[in-house]
């Protein structure tokens, strides 16, 4: 397979963006969007993981499904599969009124779930960027948005 690490750090600085967009909507209460939004920076630190291994087409949107497929080769990763089942409750029923058995997103989803959705996606990016780009965790250049 061919060296991806410059795909694997595109998807790592989304998942970093997505981390400071999430921190955003949690302080404004927006707490649906921040629970969405982590689920989708974890995905993308995993993708980011697949790329910088060597894959060249990552799919799916399971985080479940994506822990499984990293730790065949980071077996420590395995650790994270009940944070992966958490954020993956996150995909659909945080957007849509039909995910949902009544009420829509913005009434269903609190602070509390939305800063446990960030602490554990916040873990999915930071070991997406010791298994991506080690020196960045050293220069200081893993999370832009971490100010915010």
């Amino acid at each position: 397979m061919k060296d991806s690490s410059g795909e694997a750090e595109r998807w790592l600085r989304q998942a970093e963006n997505d981390i400071g967009f999430a921190r955003l909507a949690l302080n404004e209460r927006y707490y649906h969007q921040a629970c969405f939004i982590s689920q989708q920076a974890a995905e993308k630190a995993l993708k980011a993981i697949l790329y910088a291994r060597g894959e060249r087409i990552v799919l799916g949107h399971s985080l479940v499904g994506l822990v499984a497929e990293v730790a065949k080769a980071i077996p420590e990763v395995a650790e994270r599969r009940e944070g992966a089942g958490i954020l993956d409750q996150y995909y659909i029923p945080t957007r849509y009124p039909n995910g949902l058995p009544g009420g829509v997103p913005f009434e269903a989803f609190g602070e509390a779930q939305a800063r446990a959705a960030l602490d554990e996606a916040a873990r999915f990016v930071a070991l997406a960027t010791a298994h991506t780009s080690p020196n960045r965790e050293r220069d200081g250049t893993s999370d832009p948005m971490s100010d915010a």
